[in-house]
C-alpha cells in the first residue's frame, strides 16, 4: 500500500481527503492533506535507533508544545505517523533568522519555560556530547578517519557552563520555523527532550550562520543580562559541537536512510565546512588548541 492510500483511509478525515507530498523532510515523508476541516499535515516515520529517535517520545513533545501553544495542534496519532494543522505561513531562511532573531530568543524561553507544564509519560534526555560519541561508535568501520574529533568532543563538553535542565528541541533548522505574518511556529519534535538550552541557542547560531553581535544580543535577550566570559565560551564549544552533530547526522543517515531526493552528501559537507570554521575561530579567540 503506498502512503497515499493509506492516508486517504485514515479514520481522522471529513471528507474525501486531497493529498500532496511535502518537500524537506530529511528523515520523515510528509504530505499535506485537506480536508472539509481544513488544511494538515501527515508525517511518517518509524523510530531511527541510530539517531536515539523514538516517535511515542515525539508525539509526547509534540503534543505538550501544542498545548503550550508553541506548536500545530496535533489531531491524530499512530505509531508511525502523526497528523498536525498545517501552518498557513512561511518556512524560515538563515536571512530570517537574523531578522527575527528577538521574536525567536523569546519563542525559546517560552520552549524551555512553558512545555514542561503539559508534557506527560517518559522522556528521554538529549546530550549532544553523548550523541557525539555514539555516532563516532557507529563509524569506527568508515574509511574517513574521524578518531580525532574524541578529544575535541570532550573539550567542548568540559567547557559547559550549568544551566537548568529544560525541554527543549535540538533541531533548530530554519525551516523549522515557520511565520505565519502574526506570529512563529515552531515544528518537528523528532528530537525534542530534555536537555540544557545552552544546545538550542547555540543549534539556531550554528543553523542560521549567526555573526557575533547577534550571537551576544541573542544571548543577551535569552538570559536577561550580558553574558559572561565563561557563558560565551561554553556557548561557543556548543556551536562546534552543533555543527559536528549535524555533520556525524548526516553521515549515519546517508548509510541507515537514504530519503529519495535527500542530498545528506551536501548537507555533512557544509557542516564539515562550518565545523572546521568554528574550530579554527574558537581557537584563535581563545588561543587554545581543542
Amino acid at each position: 500500500m503506498s502512503f497515499e492510500d493509506r492516508i486517504a483511509k485514515l479514520e481522522c478525515w471529513k471528507g474525501r481527503p486531497t493529498i500532496e507530498p511535502l518537500k524537506g523532510g530529511l528523515s520523515t515523508t510528509s504530505f499535506r492533506v485537506r480536508d472539509l476541516t481544513g488544511d494538515h499535515v501527515v508525517r511518517i516515520g518509524g523510530d531511527i535507533p541510530v539517531h536515539h529517535v523514538s516517535r511515542k517520545q515525539e508525539r509526547a513533545v509534540s503534543l505538550a508544545a501544542a498545548q503550550a501553544g508553541l506548536s500545530p495542534a496535533v489531531t491524530y496519532f499512530e505509531d508511525d505517523l502523526i497528523v498536525i494543522d498545517f501552518i498557513h505561513g512561511q518556512t524560515m531562511t538563515e536571512a530570517d533568522i537574523t531578522r527575527r532573531l528577538g521574536s525567536i530568543s523569546d519563542l525559546l524561553s517560552d520552549v524551555h519555560t512553558k512545555i514542561a507544564h503539559h508534557l506527560r509519560g517518559r522522556v528521554s534526555t538529549f546530550w549532544v556530547f553523548h550523541v557525539l560519541r555514539d555516532y563516532l561508535s557507529q563509524l569506527k568501520t568508515s574509511d574517513d578517519p574521524l578518531s580525532h574529533l574524541e578529544k575535541i568532543i570532550s573539550s567542548l563538553e568540559a567547557l559547559q557552563v550549568p544551566l537548568p535542565i529544560v525541554i527543549g528541541h535540538h533541531d533548530l533548522l530554519p525551516a523549522n520555523l515557520i511565520d505565519d505574518g502574526k506570529r512563529l511556529w515552531l515544528i518537528d519534535w523528532e528530537y525534542g527532550g530534555f536537555g540544557t538550552a545552552m544546545f538550542d541557542l547555540a543549534n539556531l547560531s550554528s543553523n542560521g550562520n549567526l555573526g557575533d553581535e547577534d550571537e551576544v544580543e541573542l544571548l543577551k535577550r535569552y538570559f536577561k543580562a550580558m553574558p559572561s566570559p565563561s557563558l560565551l565560551k561554553s556557548f561557543d564549544a556548543m556551536k562546534i559541537a552543533s555543527a559536528l552533530r549535524e555533520m556525524l547526522w548526516a553521515k549515519i543517515s546517508a548509510i541507515h536512510l537514504n530519503l529519495p531526493g535527500v542530498d545528506y552528501s551536501a548537507h555533512e559537507m557544509e557542516y564539515r565546512k562550518r565545523s572546521g570554521e568554528s574550530i579554527r575561530n574558537f581557537e584563535m579567540k581563545y588561543g587554545c588548541s581543542l
